[in-house]
């Protein structure tokens, strides 16, 4: 079963005019396919001034950002309501960009300037490998602060930074802005030094593998729960997944890499650095883990990560590994792999994906109204089994309808016409006995028939024509 929160939640597929034109799609089957905005996602402008920033409400939107170009959105917030801006970077594959140089930097500030805690800034860690990259920022209501608590005016402040070494053509962008409800009772406070463990422990192997497609970003992520997936992955791809996280879990995950068979030439190296990385975000799209990406060289070669335990109380965490993991819902895994990993895998590479939950789901705290994003429900981890997508479930469920609906309409044809069937039958018994009964003013002849009249066999064709429609030939 597929609810309309999961639904909204894993929309694909740019559909509108004006998104095909800022996110091309995908070329030929060799050729890595660029980030799927979200289809109702709305083209929005940003402006360098906070004078005539457009207002944004809770949605997805695109936008573009040159090297270097700083833009502002408008948000009108209440004074109980946690908000959370992220924004995704989404260079086309084959782009070149400056590790540690290259990235993106997202803050939320109040109409006097104050910046609502800490900017959100990533930077691109695989070489020069591009892939799609996303930072977030909060203005977050708490009882440990005393900035951005009020209602009233806020500005996110959204900038591509990089130097000229760098790719200076224009990136789309897509923004989400996202609400989390207040709390009924009294937020729980930050967990105890030594409450988990961070030994990363092995990751499953057992039980069969099951198939899967990667996605092309946050909107079309492909669903995957606890086991082994395999799905393949192009020279310079970058491949989406998600799994539903909740309360008290933590999220442990390795992506392998196969032994390959080593091109060698004249001239030809046979290692790549930064060939493969594996990211994760939380559902508000806030960066958990990047660690550097791993080298290649011909070996089998595994990236892995694993998570704090969710909890409400990460949020008051300086550790930025355990702040991000403040609440459940969706967490996102991000695969990438170096173009120049091409020497080894031309035709594309076997990507194993092991994920594993480790602890039971625990009773998260009480929101004083419905906070769908950040939750995990029966019908989230019933898709996490199945490696779709949450558009693909919704095709399949209207299929399921469409199929149930048919046998539906089929029985009831079938029922309504015996019943028709038994009426023509009873309409024909009673019309018989009135033929064979004496004609008033007529002699009757042998077998109490009327003189010259025939006997009805079904072939005649004597008998009103309403009578014989429905009956056996």
């Amino acid at each position: 079963m597929v609810t309309r929160r999961t639904i909204r939640r894993g929309l694909a597929g740019p559909l509108a005019f004006g998104v095909l034109a800022l996110f091309p799609g995908a070329a030929g089957a060799a050729t890595p396919p660029t980030y799927a905005p979200a289809p109702d996602a709305e083209e929005v402008k940003g402006t360098s001034s906070t004078f005539d920033a457009p207002k944004i409400a809770p949605g997805l939107y695109t936008d573009s950002l040159e090297r270097g170009e700083e833009k502002r959105y408008q948000l009108t917030l209440d004074g109980r309501t946690t908000a959370y801006v992220s924004a995704v970077a989404a260079p086309p594959p084959g782009t070149e960009v400056e590790d540690y140089t290259d990235g993106l930097t997202v803050s939320v500030q109040d109409s006097s300037g104050t910046t609502c805690g800490s900017d959100g800034d990533v930077r691109y860690r695989g070489g020069r490998t591009a892939y799609p990259l996303a930072a977030y920022a909060a203005r977050r209501i708490g009882n440990d602060l005393s900035e951005c608590q009020h209602a009233g005016p806020y500005y996110v402040v959204v900038k591509r930074s990089g130097q000229a070494t760098a790719a200076s053509d224009r990136w789309p962008v897509e923004l989400r802005y996202m609400t989390e409800p207040a709390l009924k009772g009294p937020a729980p406070g930050e967990p105890g030094e030594g409450s988990w463990s961070s030994a990363t422990p092995a990751a499953p192997t057992g039980g069969a593998k099951k198939s899967v497609r990667g996605g092309t970003g946050f909107n079309d992520a492909a669903s995957v729960g606890k086991g082994q997936w395999t799905d393949r992955i192009l020279p310079g791809e970058t491949r989406f997944y998600r799994v539903p996280v909740d309360w008290g879990q933590q999220l442990n995950v390795s992506a392998e890499l196969p032994s390959s068979r080593r091109k060698e030439g004249v001239g030809v190296s046979t290692f790549v650095a930064n060939a493969f990385g594996l990211t994760a975000y939380n559902p508000a799209r806030g960066l958990v883990s990047a660690g550097d990406f791993v080298s290649y060289e011909g070996k089998q070669t595994e990236a892995r990560l694993f998570t704090a335990p969710v909890n409400y109380g990460n949020r008051l965490s300086d550790d930025e590994a355990v702040s991000p993991m403040r609440f459940a819902g969706w967490y996102y895994l991000e695969v990438s792999l170096n173009p120049d990993a091409a020497k080894f895998f031309k035709k594309g590479a076997d990507l194993t994906l092991r994920v594993d939950l480790k602890g039971a789901a625990k009773p998260g705290p009480q929101y004083a109204q419905p906070a769908a994003d950040f939750s995990v429900t029966p019908e989230d981890r019933e898709l996490a089994a199945t490696g779709r997508t949450a558009t693909e479930a919704e095709h399949a469920g209207h299929l399921r309808t469409v199929g149930f609906t048919g046998i539906g309409v089929g029985a009831l044809l079938l029922a309504g016409l015996g019943g028709w069937t038994v009426a023509a039958r009873r309409r024909a018994a009673a019309g018989a006995t009135a033929v064979t009964g004496p004609a008033a003013g007529a002699p009757a002849g042998r077998g109490g028939r009327a003189a010259g009249q025939q006997p009805y066999d079904g072939r005649s064709g004597s008998q009103n024509a309403g009578q014989e429609f429905g009956r056996p030939r």
